[in-house]
């Protein structure tokens, strides 16, 4: 049933002329699928204060609950045509009426970890592009068809909304910056080994993949105490997000993967003066895939010992200070980052080494990440003493990766058994630090087994990096340009 609404859903934004791409779908979706949750959560909650005889006090005034205005009720439990909105006079409530009353709460909140706060900077941040009031009530009614109240529904609904992010992942260069492929994710949580009572950050989090993963692996045991449960709800899962769509998907991805008010800040994370992060503020684990060949501003750069424009390297800079001693970090990060020779990417390898043990460095082949023609590697790490081994894997699926072929949970399968004894196979070998270059600190993938495997791509795969190469180039001739006006 779930699958056929979302269907329905897109099948009307698909003929709505405000919503023209897959991260338009999402995003509208979002907003609905939230106010949706809401008022089940509401709901639920008055129930339970019912039979506690006490009173619960709405977050929402009637006017603005789902009930009053997207889906009335008559005695029968069907929806009263004679008050439900539809046409002009919806679309104008919910522009000039909802949206502003939501964005209020921002203001209202006791703090930005309450749901109150959430509310506030999601429908201050995101627009309804739902032109057609009549196709808002069509979408409207899908939505109410949805429910959110056990923990299988939320599942299903879960895995829905995350096979959406996948999509939007998939549509062009943009919608990549938004999915993590969730078997990489999955296998690099299990590398990891987060605990119960340890907090887990991303200071990146996209559509929070790695959090909701990480979310999924400390409950699937289950046998969770009421303590244990209390625990990953409210102090467990941190993430700071930019982008104001990717921080409503985050919002609403945790949700329904089971985090009533998730701790995600709608913040640059890179703003913060890493001279400031204090104990307090650190965390045990950090998991994290942030953004690769953005620049920074140069008054960003100066939050950093290691000045660089390049997005990645600031942020591996944070994650390396925002972890606890003994902290343990997994953190995708460009192959080139273990071999360049500007001064940043040296500086920056001799921190990590010198500052933190990297014990293991997965090589992924081209075609990992949709949409990205980037090579890239993850980074495993523990805080608080020197590297002395490097275990390295290359990852070889034997096949080329793309958006029909990819990624998959076996195809890491060999690299999550082999990395708990660090063994030596052909597509794995270690290196001591000592025998590592001292004064460039070069941790290029070297396989001693068989050189680096070369992986025959499609032609469509070599025309898709080339317009990706070719949009780059542009971008940075555009801005040349500007400068030079």
């Amino acid at each position: 049933m779930f699958e056929q609404a979302f269907k329905n859903i897109d099948d009307v934004l698909w003929k709505e002329a405000g919503c023209t791409t897959e991260l338009d779908y999402t995003e509208q979706t979002s907003w609905l699928l939230f106010l949706k949750y809401l008022d089940a959560l509401e709901q639920d909650k008055a129930d339970e204060a019912k039979l506690e005889g006490k009173r619960y006090s709405f977050i929402l005034e009637k006017p603005y609950r789902w009930e009053s205005w997207a889906a009335p009720k008559g005695k029968d439990g069907k929806l009263d045509h004679d008050v439900a909105l539809t046409g002009s006079d919806l679309t104008e409530f919910v522009n000039l009426k909802l949206f502003p009353y939501l964005h209020s709460f921002k203001q209202k909140a006791s703090g930005p970890n309450t749901i109150e706060y959430k509310i506030g900077e999601i429908f201050g941040e995101i627009k309804n592009k739902i032109q057609s009031g009549y196709n808002l009530r069509e979408i409207i009614d899908h939505i109410d068809e949805l429910r959110f109240r056990s923990q299988k529904e939320k599942h299903e609904l879960s895995h829905l909304y995350e096979a959406k992010i996948k999509n939007m992942g998939n549509a062009g260069r943009n919608g990549g910056e938004y999915y993590t492929p969730r078997p990489l994710i999955r296998a690099m949580v299990q590398v990891v080994k987060p605990k119960l009572g340890e907090r887990v950050y991303d200071g990146a989090c996209g559509s929070a993949g790695f959090l909701c993963e990480t979310y999924d692996y400390l409950t699937a045991k289950g046998d969770l105490s009421t303590k244990d449960l209390k625990q990953l709800q409210e102090k467990t899962f941190y993430g700071k997000e930019k982008k104001s769509l990717a921080y409503v998907i985050a919002i609403m991805n945790m949700i329904l993967h089971g985090i009533e008010a998730p701790n995600i800040i709608h913040t640059n994370t890179l703003t913060e003066n890493l001279a400031d992060i204090q104990e307090k503020d650190r965390y045990d684990v950090v998991l994290a895939n942030p953004p690769f060949g953005g620049k920074e501003r140069k008054e960003v750069q100066q939050n950093f010992p290691i000045r660089t424009g390049e997005t990645a390297f600031l942020f591996l800079q944070h994650f390396i200070k925002s972890l606890k001693a003994g902290g343990r970090g997994g953190v995708v990060i460009k192959n080139t980052f273990l071999s360049n020779t500007d001064n940043a990417s040296v500086s920056l390898r001799k921190l990590l080494f010198e500052s933190c043990n990297l014990h293991t460095v997965l090589d992924c082949p081209g075609g990992t990440f949709q949409g990205a023609g980037v090579k890239t590697v993850v980074l495993f790490f523990e805080k608080g003493a020197p590297t002395r081994k490097v275990w390295y894997y290359q990852l070889d699926p034997g096949r080329s990766l793309g958006k029909t072929n990819p990624l998959n949970d076996d195809d890491l399968k060999e690299f999550v058994k082999l990395q708990k004894s660090c063994a030596d196979s052909p597509k794995s070998w270690s290196i001591n630090a000592k025998d590592v270059d001292q004064t460039t600190c070069d941790l290029s993938v070297k396989n001693p087994n068989g050189g680096e495997v070369v992986m025959h791509r499609t032609p469509k795969e070599i025309m898709d990096e080339i317009a990706a190469l070719d949009a780059e180039g542009a971008e940075v001739l555009g801005n040349i340009r500007a400068l030079l006006k």
